[in-house]
């Protein structure tokens, strides 16, 4: 499977993906660069497709990737789960501002999809 480097080791690498899936867990909704945004989307897919799976093998590789945060595994076996049941992915949606002032880095809003009305 390719992967995007992010100019990190592989510790690094995945433990700021790792914070990232927590926060657009916890707040639905985070503001990154485009690049992070769309690595943040492979992993937050499959922690709902465990969530989906619901079995206790699911919920501890869960807790594996999410650093032990009882509190984000809850909320995606309870809540966001639930809410994808009839969805067979693409979970997040990418929204693009404008690039960084810094470095011209293009900004994304990366969010979670509203459930079907």
């Amino acid at each position: 499977m390719a992967y995007r480097k992010l100019g990190r080791d592989n510790k690094h690498r995945r433990s700021m993906l790792a914070n990232l899936v927590k926060d657009l867990i916890m707040n639905e909704r985070i503001e990154t660069t485009e690049t992070r945004a769309k690595e943040v989307r492979k992993f937050f897919d499959k922690m709902i497709t465990y969530g989906k799976d619901g079995s206790l093998v699911s919920r501890r590789k869960a807790l594996a990737f999410l650093q032990n945060d009882k509190v984000a595994v809850k909320k995606v076996f309870d809540e966001l789960a639930p809410r994808f049941a009839k969805r067979n992915g693409g979970y997040t949606r990418i929204l693009k501002l404008t690039e960084r002032r810094g470095d011209d880095a293009l900004m994304v809003i990366l969010e979670i999809v509203e459930e079907d009305a």
